[in-house]
C-alpha cells in the first residue's frame, strides 16, 4: 500500500488515508475469499486464505481489452485465462449484492 509514510503533515489527511487503506485491505481481502477459494479459483496450492499480494497479482492486475461493440462496452479478458472465469464469478457476486 506504500504507507510506510504519511503523506501530509496534517492529521486529518493522515486519519483520512489511513481510513482509505483499511477499507482497501478489507476490499482485498474479501475479494481473495470469494475469489481465488472458488471452483474456478486459479490455484498454486490448495489454501484456506490468500495474501493480499497475491489477490491483486490474481485478480486486480489483470491484461484485458476494452472493446466496444453493438453500442456497449465489454472487457475482454482472454479466453485462455484461469483466473478470468474468478474474476467474472466476483463480478457478478457484487453486482447481485450492490
Amino acid at each position: 500500500m506504500d504507507l510506510e509514510r504519511l503523506p501530509s503533515g496534517k492529521f486529518d489527511t493522515n486519519y483520512l488515508v489511513c481510513q482509505l487503506a483499511a477499507l482497501t485491505m478489507n476490499v482485498l481481502r474479501l475479494m481473495g475469499q470469494q475469489g481465488l477459494l472458488g471452483p474456478h479459483a486459479p490455484v498454486r496450492h490448495a489454501a484456506k486464505r490468500r495474501r493480499v499480494k497475491t489477490v491483486i497479482q490474481e485478480l486486480v492486475i489483470r491484461a484485458a481489452r476494452v472493446i466496444h461493440h453493438g453500442g456497449r462496452l465489454w472487457l475482454g479478458l482472454g479466453a485462455n485465462d484461469r483466473a478470468a472465469r474468478a474474476f467474472c464469478d466476483l463480478h457478478a457476486q457484487c453486482a447481485a449484492s450492490g
